[in-house]
């Protein structure tokens, strides 16, 4: 057995078990629009990047951004509650400026 038979019979089994009835957007279609705009160097690009496992800069900081707000949630300290939202405020200010470039 090839390992795209095996692929394949785990994909129907997932499939009769219904593993994939409640997924988001099952029997609409797939809206390519954002994809095909972007110019093909840049989606060359970023898949080339995907498939070495970097992340875009934006992706960095929301996810510290994403972390600076959960450690705030979780700090009693007043003090370091202040670092954290000076932090927070400069990850924000990076990444709105960021996405500001980006659109000009």
């Amino acid at each position: 057995m090839s390992y795209n038979d095996v692929i394949e019979a785990l994909i129907e089994e997932a499939q009769e078990r219904g593993d994939f009835d409640n997924l988001p957007g099952k029997g609409k279609p797939v809206d390519l629009t954002d994809y095909f705009n972007t110019p093909e160097d840049v989606r060359v690009a970023q898949s080339m990047l995907k498939n070495a496992g970097m992340v875009p800069v934006e992706i960095d900081l929301l996810q510290e951004i994403a972390t600076l707000k959960e450690t705030l949630k979780d700090t009693n300290d007043n003090e370091e509650n202040k670092k954290i939202q000076k932090s927070l405020k400069e990850k924000q200010l990076q990444f709105n400026l960021l996405i500001d470039r980006r659109k000009r």
